[in-house]
């Protein structure tokens, strides 16, 4: 017997003793979908909150790749439930459909997660990308059949109260898998360490994986409990088939027999009724053409949002937030703000004359804008403590002084003829124009103090390389009783992990050993080489620097930072150490992006949720499942628009970007009030006026065709109707 059929023995056989008293028992096999759905949520959530990062930082792909990526990846998503509908509907049925789907969903899982072992050696870019393609087949394909499948299993209309409930507890366990995986991903991630790395993407995929295998055996358990109705036929095919009769018998017949409307020429083969309810849902998708643009808004809190944490101060009362940690506020501000905006919001939206649904849906698209106009000053914020990179026509020069006097530095380099490097300091020239004929320079250093002259080292004097689009360094040091210039290739740039980068650059008299220990914790001890002067990426905080045992001094690292050390040793066992910060760390705290996370959450509220409510009450009774089917369709949309303007680069700026899809937003709700001003509601579903979010489910309703009661009551006539229209068909 199956584990999960033992578990609901024990825990709900009891609360049925009952069951004589009720008319109809609530079916057993719900226990087993909401469980699947729980752990294929928890899979899905938890795989996406680290899967930007994921892609710069173990697959090294750039930021504007790994969102590309990432979008072309949800785009998918959101696609695939448009075929899983059909699939499911016209031949497999809904249980071979979630079966067979979920089995490819969790091969995707398993690829990624593999690929994320080091010791493996496998191909993991092709692995993730090939995992990434299967997890949207499988998400998106059973996106709009588990739901569907748990209302299969109630007798209507004597059970419409028990599924009024079973959606409420549905999208209850929708919310807790996010929630717990968004949360407990990024701890996986980062706070353990796996395979002598500082993180684990292993285990913060791995566990996901395990989730969605054990979806596929809870799923596979309650079979014998389930009714299964076989395929009925899908209203989106059917849509598309009337249409495309339409406009084959208009081509044939417009000349001879002239309609009033052009979907009249299907009214011979489909009957009125059909044709006046795909009239009906086309009213509806004129106004869906603007909406694209707000998922491509709302997504980037997955992608360029989580790039923009990653270069942000995490640390609250000794706890650092992790940059894909912040998402999870979206969610929890979803639960907090729907009976805000119920009991509060919209009574005071309706005293200024904002009632109507689609007055709510362009103030969210408004707010949505208005966030990125937020991320867009944080940005700004955030530029100030970026590294400066040289252009491709220019070359950085640094100089690090490991000596205890100061040099006069004489070259022939264009408009940097003289300069001062001091003692153990260091001389920074960040834009210097190189051409492409002339890349070497001849300087010579001179100094006049009475240290160096006693010890011979009063001037040298050599050669720069200097390469267009690149950096170099030098380090003055004592070697052979004379002083001596050694050259390396550097870079400002900020560690792809946030840690800080420490280059220790010593002037010792003979060899010592060399380490940073960590202050708090012990076990972190990090040994340094002499002369060798690559980059160390190091974990964040306070270090005791240590010669042999001794310390010397103390260093404090912050996560973003690039630091160059110089140590001297200027009388036998006497040190200096000196720190130089080549880049800032991250100053700007991440609790800044919480207003911009509040703003389009409020966004969120009153465009997703009302825009979908209302379209669901406007939409005739047989079209219910393809206004849901075209509604994910515009979330695809929307992500591939993201995958447009990140790969055309119309602006070079970050900061830029953001303000650029806040001015799209902002003309997009443009259009649609325009379009809204000549919509005419229909009289045959709910009031405008009165149209009401389901604040039993709190959770992002665009996402698993979330649906509120009214959908439980009204299930039973609308099946009834498309199948009439495809017998007809």
């Amino acid at each position: 017997m199956c584990l999960s059929n033992i578990i609901y023995r024990r825990l709900f056989e009891p609360i049925k003793k009952n069951r004589m008293m009720r008319p109809v028992r609530y079916p057993r096999s719900i226990f087993f979908i909401i469980s699947n759905e729980f752990s294929e949520r928890f899979n899905y959530y938890g795989m996406r909150t680290v899967l930007a990062l994921y892609l710069t930082q173990k697959l090294a792909y750039s930021n504007d790749t790994a969102t590309v990526i990432y979008h072309v990846f949800t785009s998918l998503a959101y696609f695939f439930p448009l075929m899983g509908a059909i699939l499911a509907d016209s031949w497999l049925g809904k249980f071979k459909t979630i079966l067979y789907l979920s089995i490819v969903y969790c091969a995707g899982s398993t690829l990624i997660a593999l690929g994320a072992i080091p010791p493996l050696n496998l191909p993991a870019t092709w692995m993730t990308v090939l995992g990434l393609l299967f997890i949207a087949v499988g998400s998106g394909g059973i996106k709009p059949c588990v739901s569907a499948f748990g209302g299969d299993q109630f007798k209507l209309p004597e059970q419409a109260a028990q599924l009024a409930k079973f959606f409420s507890l549905f999208y209850f366990s929708i919310n807790a898998g996010s929630l717990i995986s968004t949360t407990l991903t990024p701890i996986l991630r980062e706070d353990v360490h796996c395979f002598g790395e500082n993180n684990c993407f292993s285990l913060a995929f791995g566990v996901p994986a395990v989730l969605m295998i054990l979806a596929i055996v809870i799923f596979v358990c309650g079979r014998a409990r389930y009714t299964i109705n076989k395929p009925s036929g899908n209203m989106i095919v059917l849509v598309f088939k009337c249409i495309g009769n339409a406009l084959s018998v208009r081509s044939k017949e417009r000349g001879t027999n002239p309609r009033q409307h052009w979907l009249d020429y299907a009214e011979s083969r489909y009957g009125k009724g059909i044709v006046a309810d795909i009239k009906s849902l086309l009213k509806i998708l004129i106004l869906y053409i603007p909406l694209p643009v707000f998922w491509a808004l709302f997504d980037q809190q997955g992608s360029r949002w989580t790039f923009q944490a990653t270069r942000m101060d995490g640390e609250v009362a000794g706890y650092t937030i992790k940059p894909d940690q912040m998402q999870v506020i979206n969610p929890l501000l979803i639960l907090a703000f729907i009976p805000v905006f119920e009991s509060v919001i919209y009574p005071l939206l309706s005293k200024i004359g904002i009632r109507r649904p689609l007055q709510k849906l362009s103030l969210g698209g408004l707010l949505a804008g208005a966030a990125f106009v937020l991320s867009g000053f944080v940005e700004i914020a955030l530029d100030r403590t970026n590294a400066v990179l040289p252009a491709a026509h220019e070359s950085q020069l640094r100089i690090f002084n490991g000596l205890p006097c100061d040099y006069r530095f004489h070259t022939d380099i264009p408009n940097l003829t003289g300069f001062n490097v001091p003692s153990r300091g260091a001389f920074e020239a960040l834009h210097i124009d190189v051409p492409a004929t002339n890349t070497t320079f001849q300087f010579r250093a001179e100094t006049s103090e009475i240290g160096c002259v006693r010890e011979n080292m009063t001037e040298f004097s050599g050669t720069f390389y200097l390469q267009p689009g690149n950096a170099v360094s030098y380090f003055i040091s004592r070697k052979g009783g004379r002083s001596n210039l050694v050259e390396y290739a550097d870079t400002a740039e900020k560690d792809r992990n946030g840690l800080p980068l420490m280059r220790l650059l010593a002037n010792v008299r003979t060899t010592k050993h060399i380490s940073l220990r960590h202050n708090r914790d012990a076990t972190v001890v990090y040994n340094v080489p002499l002369n060798q002067y690559d980059q160390l990426a190091v974990t964040e905080g306070e270090y005791g620097v240590y010669v042999g045992e001794r310390e010397i001094a103390t260093v404090k690292l912050s996560p973003g930072g690039v630091y160059t050390l110089i140590l001297d040793e200027f009388l036998e066992n006497e040190f200096n150490l000196q720190t130089h910060i080549i880049t800032p760390s991250n100053s700007v705290h991440m609790l800044w992006l919480v207003p911009q996370y509040v703003v389009i959450t409020a966004g969120e509220v009153m465009f997703s949720i009302t825009g979908l409510e209302f379209s669901y009450s406007q939409a005739p009774e047989s079209m219910k499942s393809v206004i849901q089917a075209f509604w994910l369709l515009t979330v695809a949309i929307g992500n591939m628009l993201v995958v447009f303007i990140a790969e055309a680069k119309f602006v070079q700026s970050q900061s830029l970007e953001f303000f650029l899809f806040a001015a799209l937003m902002f003309l997009d709700m443009g259009l649609f009030m325009v379009l809204a001003m000549r919509y005419r509601y229909s009289d045959s579903g709910a009031s405008p006026d009165s149209i009401e979010v389901d604040s039993s489910s709190g959770k992002k309703q665009h996402d698993p065709l979330a649906i509120s009661e009214s959908l439980s009551e009204r299930s039973a006539k609308s099946t009834t109707y498309a199948n009439e229209a495809f017998r007809e068909d």
